[in-house]
């Protein structure tokens, strides 16, 4: 089946694109290095999309880094 990602949900789980687009592509390039997926999802699906309902469920949170 195919899963939607809800992109309001996502973006109110996270609060600014920026933050999204760089959180979204840091899960993505995990998920391609081999780290355990956090959510039940097709194996086919692809990592970004993955990346985005992990983040959707908040199963993966933006920690801004301190200076």
């Amino acid at each position: 089946s195919m899963q939607n990602v809800e992109i309001e949900n996502v973006f109110a789980k996270v609060g600014s694109i920026f933050k999204l687009v760089v959180l979204a592509a840091l899960r993505a390039s995990e998920l391609t290095n081999g780290a355990p997926r956090l959510i039940e999802a097709a194996p086919n699906t692809k990592v970004t999309t993955i990346a985005l309902l992990e983040i959707e469920e908040g199963r993966v949170t933006y920690k801004a880094k301190k200076a």
